[in-house]
């Protein structure tokens, strides 16, 4: 599908190879925050996750992505569409870039990528995007590919003992 595929970097389905770094990025702490996730995930639990994987974005309301770059194979980040409501033409998007290969483009790239194919295969009218107020490089990203900030949910996260603020963005396919 040319819709996810592009100069340097593919979006691709989940394979078994792939569980070493799901299994990394998923029990990451760091990533916790974002993910809502508590407690660690084991590799029998990614690893159904991943045969699983094949269903339907219709039936699961959900895709996951693998970012990769394409002349390497090289694992670079996630990118979801979770929340699918396709009678309301509408997903929420994810992203994740692993942090040896942040600050690169791949971001940018993937987000153009997942947008074309929401708008102009799965037919929606559009996106959102949850970010915390102190996430600088999400804000960024967001924001140069014309999200538009719609609200702000104070003390929405709690993490590592406070409470932050969650920003709302949409991109409404016009």
């Amino acid at each position: 599908m040319k819709t996810l595929k592009r100069k340097n970097i593919n979006l691709r389905a989940l394979e078994p190879e792939d569980l070493e770094f799901l299994y990394d990025i998923e029990n990451n702490e760091s990533h916790w925050e974002i993910s809502h996730t508590k407690s660690p995930l084991s590799k029998y639990v990614l690893k159904q996750y991943i045969e699983n994987s094949h269903l339907d974005i219709f039936e699961a309301k959900q895709l996951r992505l693998l970012i990769e770059e394409k002349s390497t194979k090289q694992q670079l980040g996630l990118i979801d569409l979770f929340d699918f409501n396709p009678q309301h033409k509408r997903a929420g998007i994810g992203i994740l870039i692993h942090p040896d290969f942040q600050s690169k483009g791949f971001a940018s790239i993937a987000l153009n990528m997942i947008t074309d194919y929401a708008f102009n295969i799965l037919d929606l009218h559009q996106l959102y995007v949850n970010v915390t107020t102190d996430n600088t490089k999400s804000l960024s990203l967001f924001t140069k590919h014309d999200f538009k900030k719609i609200g702000e949910k104070k003390d929405w996260i709690f993490s590592n003992g406070k409470f932050k603020n969650e920003i709302l963005f949409q991109l409404i396919n016009d």
